[in-house]
């Protein structure tokens, strides 16, 4: 994956849902190295064998099963991805959030409103 179009792609989305704006290119910038990190993470995952479980020998010795670390980082790596794309307003939990705060803050009065006010 290439950084310049994962985020080209994040701030596309962005933009068709009406979320975007200049001022969150630094958490965009986060956002892409972490899903930069998450594919390769996979792909270490995958030519490691895939396996969940790997044998780890402790520094006394004895053997035990243990999480396979490359999955281990893909399921922090998927965790701080949502988060991200969350507060970018990327899943339907943060879009709903944005736009609920965007319908809390007031409003300018239209003109229409204005006149119609000062009519009564």
């Amino acid at each position: 994956m290439e950084f310049k179009k994962v985020k080209r792609d994040l701030i596309k989305k962005m933009k068709s849902v009406g979320t975007y704006d200049k001022s969150f290119d630094e958490i965009i910038n986060l956002t892409a190295n972490i899903l930069i990190d998450l594919e390769t993470a996979k792909q270490n995952f995958e030519s490691s064998g895939s396996k969940m479980v790997v044998m780890h020998t402790n520094k006394n010795g004895s053997k035990n099963l243990v999480k396979n670390p490359f999955y281990l980082s893909i399921e922090k790596l998927r965790d701080d991805s949502i988060l991200y794309l969350r507060e970018l307003g990327l899943t339907p939990t943060g879009l709903k959030k944005i736009k609920n705060t965007i319908d809390l803050e007031p409003q300018e009065p239209s003109k229409l409103d204005s006149i119609l006010a000062g009519l009564g």
